[in-house]
């Protein structure tokens, strides 16, 4: 059970309960399966997000393995999962349950079952616990998390599907969300928000219904909370000072927001609304860039490197190998004695012509990633690390047979997006550099070092061909740079104006529903995103009750479980609609206009 241990309620509240009672003792050892989902590295040197499963008997395991999934798809639309998703290694725990479904769902008076996690709502179906907190065996969750092998519990984070279709989630040191809500997917990145970031709820609420009352207590330790005013956050730089006045990622504009930490007023926090506060919203900038900081302080940026524990001579090549984004390549800076010498992954010291003696070289890896401006931050081990060596000109290096090869690269097995950055490693002869030849539909293309941007190619929407070459050794990636399309489908309109060329427009007399179904030109799941007049990209989960029925827009909104969802309010209003394929290409938006009378 979990004891004494901060329950944080993506999608409710926040409870700190003393303790968390199961309504029986977890099921006895299973023949669980461990499932590679995505392997990026060795999990020793990767972050390894765990996902196990509960309450899914044998003949459930397919429902399972489409709700990860699902799960999955979303997630790595979501920046900075989105960027980084090749530092993060996926393995699923398939741990086949004797009794389908978990416990107390929906109601209190609902069975109590033996599963392998004994999850159940209700906090664990206590009389005082609340519906949506699902809670799990913790020393259960571990045990099979466990037999992921090269993981830990310091570089993994833990994910606990229920099989269930009630809204419900927590987060902590483990996340648990329930696996067939329409909404259940974006129940995990907030739940990552809170125990990989350390973020705190936006809620101005702390039971659904109730408003929250004023805060009351002192400067908040929050990083994206603040009793501060705009001006006195620039003029002492604190918080989030850096981005005010910028358009926020989870729509509108950084500033000052009164309502956060289950308060109606009396404190402040960043965005109107951001994935801490309304799941289907972006992490704003201030939560962006600490997820940012957390994802990669779970790696080391240089993954490998010339041995530093002894001097080494000038006539041969010092080497790191480096950890690298989907978005974008780090960068390497070469110094010998304080003097900048050359960037890249490697450093030939036999061209430097170094006079007598001995001589410090450094070699400085650093993420130039625009999602951070905290200097601190960025010049921590997260985001900057640094090798150095003792190069001694008295030292001669012998003679090493090393074959010219790669030795990793970005996977090959399925299609890379179309802005994506490729890389790959090579073996390291000591006194050489294997040159890498990047060809692109067969033509000879300029990359860097180790990595190639293609989103420098702007490439023509289609199917491409990368081939990366050294010595006699090739490999070879599908680019998908065929951008994903929606179609949009509306209730019958009162009034309807589309001519081609011109934005369709649309008048409707009272509510009116919108179905987005996302295409693709390959396999996977397309994740679908719409935005009213300008805000914050929302994801399309179809409607909170029923992921099968449209979304409902009406003047006022509808609530569901104390929160509005739909409402659009009379008068003329652009809606924008666009989709992401599993690749990462982002289809170009489309638009209508909606007048609601």
């Amino acid at each position: 059970m979990w004891t004494g241990r901060k329950i944080v309620i993506g999608t409710a509240a926040a409870a700190v309960l003393s303790l968390v009672s199961v309504p029986a003792r977890a099921a006895g050892p299973v023949d669980a399966t461990v499932v590679p989902v995505q392997v990026t590295g060795d999990p020793a040197k990767r972050f390894n997000l765990v996902v196990l499963g509960d309450g899914y008997t044998a003949a459930d395991m397919p429902k399972f393995r489409a709700h990860l999934a699902k799960h999955l798809n979303d997630l790595w639309t979501i920046e900075p999962f989105k960027s980084y998703r090749s530092y993060i290694n996926v393995y699923a725990v398939e741990t086949p349950s004797g009794e389908s479904g978990v416990s107390c769902d929906p109601a209190q008076s609902s069975p109590r079952r033996t599963t392998p996690l004994s999850m159940a709502f209700w906090s664990g179906c206590r009389q005082d616990g609340i519906q949506r907190l699902l809670v799990m065996d913790s020393a259960a969750a571990k045990t099979y998390a466990d037999l992921v092998q090269g993981t830990t519990v310091g570089n993994r984070q833990i994910l606990a599907l229920a099989n269930s279709d009630t809204y419900g989630g927590a987060g902590g040191a483990y996340a648990t969300a329930s696996g067939g809500n329409a909404m259940s997917a974006l129940i995990a990145p907030h739940e990552l928000g809170h125990s990989l970031g350390g973020l705190d709820d936006e809620y101005d609420y702390y039971q659904r219904g109730v408003p929250g009352g004023t805060y009351t207590g002192p400067e908040p330790a929050s990083i994206h909370h603040t009793l501060l005013t705009e001006e006195e956050m620039k003029a002492q730089k604190q918080k989030w000072w850096r981005w005010l006045g910028e358009r926020s990622e989870a729509g509108g504009t950084i500033g000052r927001y009164e309502g956060g930490l289950y308060s109606g007023k009396g404190v402040w926090r960043p965005s109107q609304h951001s994935m801490m506060k309304t799941l289907g919203y972006y992490y704003d900038q201030v939560a962006r860039e600490r997820m940012t900081q957390r994802i990669s302080g779970k790696v080391d940026l240089v993954q490998a490197n010339t041995p530093t524990n002894a001097s080494v001579g000038d006539d041969r090549v010092l080497w790191v190998e480096t950890m690298h984004p989907t978005g974008h390549p780090l960068a390497v800076a070469w110094t010998v004695d304080g003097k900048t010498v050359g960037h890249g992954a490697n450093l030939d010291l036999s061209r430097l012509h170094l006079k007598k003696g001995t001589h410090t070289v450094k070699a400085t890896v650093t993420d130039p990633t625009g999602f951070v401006r905290d200097s601190a931050i960025r010049s921590s081990a997260a985001l900057t690390q640094v090798r150095t060596w003792t190069v001694d000109t008295g030292v001669s290096t012998p003679p090493e047979n090393v074959p010219v090869d790669f030795s990793s690269s970005t996977p090959t097995d399925k299609p890379v997006g179309g802005d994506s950055a490729v890389y790959v490693e090579t073996t390291h002869p000591v006194k050489s550099v294997p040159k890498v030849n990047w060809v692109l539909d067969g033509r000879r293309v300029r990359g860097g070092d180790r990595d190639i941007d293609l989103g420098r190619f702007r490439l023509a929407k289609g199917t491409h061909t990368l081939v990366a070459r050294v010595g006699s050794n090739a490999r070879t990636w599908t680019v998908d740079a065929q951008e994903p399309v929606v179609a949009y489908e509306l209730s019958k309109a009162a009034q309807s104006q589309v001519r081609p060329g011109r934005t369709p427009e649309y008048v409707f007399d009272g509510p009116f529903t919108m179905r987005l179904t996302g295409t693709d030109d390959r396999p996977g799941v397309v994740v679908s995103e719409f935005r009213v007049d300008g805000d914050g990209w929302f994801n399309y989960f179809g409607w909170p009750t029923d992921s099968s029925a449209p979304w409902l827009f009406t003047e006022n909104g509808t609530v569901i479980d104390s929160l509005t969802y739909g409402k659009l309010g009379k008068g003329r209003h652009t809606i924008e609609y666009r989709a992401i394929d599993p690749a990462g290409n982002i289809g170009k938006p489309g638009k209508f206009i909606a007048t609601l009378r």
